[in-house]
């Protein structure tokens, strides 16, 4: 059974901007926790092709280890990344998250899988690897700086391995990706995450992929299920940390260990950038409509700022906190468009918070977004198979937009000038930083090559200074309220703190 206590962080605030530091999902089944350009450019998520799955192995399934985990080939689905032609309008990706993803008794991974394949988007799943450790074999999992068996979202139960392994299997089938976070879940001052040193993070991360690897040892009534089709190993490239803490000596291990991106900080709508070799695609702060603060780009903290630490708050205000959700993603989703067409960036849980609200909230944007022109639903994989494929010009040139601010002269002329500006580098006058190549397959995930300029909304008030590392501010760690299902989060709160 799967238990869990709540976490809450310090709000992050940035002038007159107040970040709800993310929160964290006990999830697991048997608890109560949890073109290129042109016209085909602009056919929105249902414009890409997909790659062809590559050729297998002679027996179709290599089994790794001991058979819970196999090489299948390429993973299906996955469209192809593309260069940007000179003066392309880059496309608008959004990226939906799901931290400590696991499937319960309410079922919302297999609902959000279905959702998904309705609007042709592809989703990144962060599990966390005791969510496939059964009570019984809690022992197993060591955590820096706690005794053997302590997890602070407890562990699972046969079915509800069982449960997740479905999900996490037909996930990645669909083209989906498999992330991690991590194990554990411990936030705070007092063996939290963000005290522990790079070799504790290395021993946390490989004992994160051990537990993916070896379900079918620890959960011997399960052997004859089928495997999960990937190696675990290569396909573990990014992570969420627990609370948004711990950010830096984590990256510092996990890029030893094969990682390339990492989403645990916290940012506003500006292109990405990459720190200590790794693409740091933070959640984002995004308006909280009627309020005079913005807010992260996540169901726990918008919940925090409405029904505080009680996730089941005043029933007469569960449908306008859900559309106040809705439309604030809305609104930031329209100023990234319209805009400097920064990737928006959105994490969630599996959780029935306030009567499900906020899942309404995410199924609703999904639906408005994923369907627009020169829109790609993407994983935080694909997100970055796209960076790695463009000119580091052109990122360089991205990065300078403001939030909400669309080049003045449109597409055509500021990135045409900036590709022509980047041809000596082509001829060896300047040596360019390394890249990745981009995928062999399928069209690409680009947007459309137009020159409208877009206009910035009014909505810029997330414009202010950078807010740096700030998932690793300083932690509170209340006491759990009694009508409080069991989950975990990492909040701010409002300068006079309101929560309605």
């Amino acid at each position: 059974m799967m238990a869990a206590t709540k976490r809450i962080a310090l709000g992050v605030m940035s002038t007159a901007l107040v970040a709800v530091l993310a929160g964290c999902s006990g999830t697991g089944s048997g608890g109560s926790g949890s073109g290129g350009a042109g016209a085909d450019a602009e056919k929105g998520a249902h414009g890409a092709k997909e790659n062809p799955p590559a050729a297998a192995p002679k027996n179709a399934v290599k089994l790794i280890g001991d058979g819970s985990t196999a090489f299948t080939g390429v993973q299906p689905k996955m469209p192809a990344a593309k260069r940007l032609a000179p003066g392309e309008k880059p496309p608008q990706f959004v990226v939906f998250s799901w931290d400590g993803a696991g499937e319960d008794s309410q079922k919302l991974f297999s609902h959000f899988r279905g959702v998904a394949k309705k609007y042709n988007a592809k989703m990144t799943y962060f599990l966390s690897g005791v969510y496939l450790l059964p009570e019984e074999k809690k022992d197993l999992y060591n955590p820096p700086q706690h005794a053997p068996g302590r997890s602070d979202i407890g562990f699972n139960d046969t079915e509800g391995i069982r449960d997740t392994l479905d999900e996490v299997r037909a996930a990645w089938l669909e083209g989906n990706e498999i992330g991690t976070h991590f194990n554990g879940h411990f936030c705070g001052a007092d063996g939290g995450v963000g005290t522990w040193s790079v070799d504790e993070w290395k021993s946390e991360i490989s004992q994160a992929k051990a537990f993916v690897k070896s379900w079918k040892t620890n959960t011997p009534e399960l052997k004859g299920e089928a495997p999960l089709p990937f190696d675990y190993d290569k396909e573990l490239i990014g992570a969420r940390t627990p609370c948004l803490e711990g950010q830096k000596n984590m990256v510092a291990a996990a890029r030893t260990m094969g990682f390339r991106y990492d989403s645990s900080g916290v940012g506003n709508q500006v292109w990405p950038k990459k720190k200590d070799g790794v693409w740091d695609i933070p959640l984002q702060l995004v308006p909280m409509p009627g309020r005079a603060f913005e807010t992260l780009s996540m169901d726990y903290n918008f919940m925090v700022n409405q029904s505080g630490t009680s996730t089941q708050g005043d029933p007469s205000q569960h449908e306008y906190w859900g559309n106040q959700m809705r439309d604030g993603l809305l609104q930031a989703f329209d100023r990234s468009y319209n805009g400097n067409r920064a990737p928006l960036i959105i994490g969630n849980h599996f959780e029935s918070w306030n009567g499900g609200t906020y899942m309404r909230a995410v199924e609703e944007t999904i639906a408005k977004v994923c369907t627009k022109e020169g829109v790609r639903c993407v994983s935080f994989r694909q997100l970055a198979d796209w960076l790695d494929a463009q000119d580091p010009k052109t990122l360089a040139k991205l990065t300078t937009l403001g939030v909400g601010e669309a080049p003045k002269a449109g597409w055509s002329s500021y990135l045409g000038t900036q590709q022509a500006a980047a041809k000596p580098a082509d001829k060896g006058t300047e040596k360019a930083p390394d890249q990745a190549p981009a995928e062999d397959a399928g069209k690409a995930l680009n947007g459309d090559a137009g020159d409208a300029p877009g206009q910035a909304p009014g909505e810029d008030s997330g414009e202010a200074g950078d807010t740096g590392d700030a998932g690793e501010a300083g932690d509170q760690s209340p006491d759990r309220a009694p009508d409080q299902a069991p989950d975990q989060g990492d909040v701010g709160s409002d300068p006079a703190g309101a929560t309605g």
